[in-house]
């Protein structure tokens, strides 16, 4: 698919949208009843799967295959679905222009979710920060509420689901989804060791699933379409429509939805109006700040999904893309990541609470002066020390960015450090 001919499905530029009434006239909630009333959880689960829907929070795993892991129900015990809209990541805000213009569809999308894994509960988990959007999805979903697409006995198919909005504790860690349910719970957002997984062991010691808001907003669009239609769109891998979020030294910042596969120099010439003022690239961030920038000669011809990215070293994470011209200091950008992810830590582990710290003085130093050339590579070997050593992923996310930035921008390291003292 040419991605200049591609009308957005999650975003489709249809006035009021997020109101329920106009959002039934386009086709709403007809998948949420054709899957309660005339398909079984399984089927739902079988369809979705494959499609390959694959997780746009930043793991990039296959939703059905995740619905799968769920066990069957068993009287007495129930079990969870959590849609995570805590959409943390500098240089990500894709989930809040779905709250903000579909909500319908990401409840449809959950209440899907939900009957395919036989969910008593769906817990909505916004960071705080999100204030207005939360009000608005709130209005969204009282609106559900009052149509019988949620609560009791939904459309007369004897499936039952509440859904309740959750409002974020204000930290990164809460993103990571065992720290989530934590938060969830009512304690500090931890994060837990796994196994057990959610599936087995999640919410109050119950069986959960936890699903991106807009991976969710993906299911009504598969059920419509058909999984085999979905595949077709973007790169067979990585189907579907991707909200790209392109922020940084470019003419047209702004979330952009179009297929998955999109070639990164298009997202920048061409889909965001190139590089401002008339500079040069000087490095792209392709999914967050947590994924490994790369330098212009890297990204000739390479497409924005999963494996392609992995070839070359880096990651899809959330398709928040950061461009930077050649103006930008690389050593100051690396000390804010690093800054970021100090304050970040929610300080269980120890190579987090402290590696963290560690990184945060070392890029310091080449900031005011200090540094010397021994401490270039002391970085990488504390980033070496951290990196999958600590029950989350927090820690690795601050390692890879700023072990990418070194290594591939070392001179202007070196030109602000200074050969060590040599005791006499």
């Amino acid at each position: 698919m040419d991605w200049r001919s591609y009308r957005p499905l999650l975003l489709p530029p249809i006035p009021n949208l997020s109101d329920i009434a106009v959002y039934e006239a386009h086709g709403g909630y007809a998948q949420l009843r054709r899957a309660v009333t005339e398909l079984t959880p399984a089927q739902v689960i079988e369809e979705v799967k494959a499609a390959n829907i694959r997780g746009r929070g930043g793991a990039g795993f296959n939703a059905g295959l995740k619905w799968s892991f769920m066990p069957p129900k068993r009287e007495g015990v129930p079990h969870y679905l959590v849609a995570n809209g805590d959409e943390s990541e500098p240089g990500t805000c894709k989930d809040r222009r779905i709250l903000e213009f579909n909500p319908h569809l990401f409840i449809e999308g959950a209440l899907i979710a939900a009957y395919a894994i036989q969910a008593d509960a769906i817990y909505v988990y916004i960071r705080g920060e999100y204030a207005d959007w939360i009000d608005h999805l709130q209005k969204a979903v009282d609106q559900a509420y009052a149509r019988g697409y949620i609560g009791k006995n939904i459309l007369g198919s004897g499936f039952s689901t509440e859904m309740y909005l959750h409002r974020g504790a204000g930290a990164y860690i809460c993103g990571e989804e065992t720290g989530l349910m934590e938060s969830l719970e009512g304690k500090r957002a931890y994060p837990r060791y796994k196994p057990p997984f959610p599936a087995q062991k999640g919410l109050w010691g119950c069986p959960t699933t936890i699903n991106n808001v807009e991976t969710l907003a993906h299911v009504p669009l598969v059920l419509r379409i058909g999984a085999a239609a979905y595949t077709q769109i973007g790169a067979p891998e990585h189907p579907g429509p991707i909200l790209y979020g392109i922020s940084g030294h470019v003419n047209r910042p702004g979330v952009y939805e179009y297929p998955s596969g999109m070639l990164i120099t298009d997202l920048i010439y061409e889909v965001a109006g190139g590089i401002r003022n008339g500079k040069k690239l000087k490095g792209v961030v392709p999914g967050g700040s947590s994924t490994p920038i790369l330098r212009p000669e890297e990204i000739e011809g390479v497409r924005m999904s999963a494996d392609a990215l992995r070839k070359v070293g880096s990651m899809m994470g959330t398709a928040g893309m950061l461009v930077l011209d050649e103006d930008t200091d690389m050593v100051r950008f690396a000390y804010r990541i690093a800054a970021f992810y100090k304050h970040e830590s929610c300080g269980q582990c120890t190579p987090c609470r402290e590696g963290t710290g560690w990184l945060k003085g070392l890029l310091s130093k080449f900031l005011h002066g200090e540094a010397t050339f021994q401490d270039i590579d002391l970085i990488l070997d504390v980033g070496s020390q951290m990196e999958g050593r600590t029950i989350c992923a927090l820690a690795d996310a601050a390692v890879w960015p700023i072990r990418a930035i070194v290594q591939k921008y070392r001179a202007e390291f070196e030109r602000r450090a200074k050969p060590a003292l040599i005791p006499a």
